[in-house]
């Protein structure tokens, strides 16, 4: 097994976590009532229970990083987050960022902020 890294998030409840990454291709590889693991490709997030996490204050965030970020962001918005300036879950589009790559943003349910960004070559 290659070596890894993986961000640890906060999810208030398993089962809503589960369902609002399952609807662009997480699937659960472990479950247990302290800890769940959801993987989709080479993408690994793993989420330990937060029930009193307010997700207006929460400053929990991650970078995804994937070679197609305008397919990964479709799935998203097909799975009906919106494109919106406050609230969780939402989006931000995908543009040119200061930093010279191309980037979107998704806040989770949870308030999570996940960078989604495109692998440079």
């Amino acid at each position: 097994m290659a070596d890894s890294a993986a961000p640890n998030l906060p999810s208030r409840r398993f089962d809503d976590t589960i369902a609002f990454y399952g609807g662009f291709g997480f699937e659960v590889t472990y479950r247990h009532e302290d800890w769940l693991i959801l993987r989709r490709g080479g993408i690994q997030l793993e989420f330990f229970p937060h029930p009193d996490l307010m997700p207006g204050e929460s400053s929990f965030m991650c970078s995804v990083r994937v070679d197609d970020v305008d397919a990964l962001y479709q799935q998203i918005k097909d799975a009906g987050v919106e494109e919106k300036s406050f609230g969780a879950p939402r989006l931000h589009p995908v543009r040119l960022q200061p930093w010279g790559q191309r980037a979107g943003f998704l806040i989770d349910p949870d308030g999570t902020q996940l960078h989604l960004i495109e692998n440079t070559p």
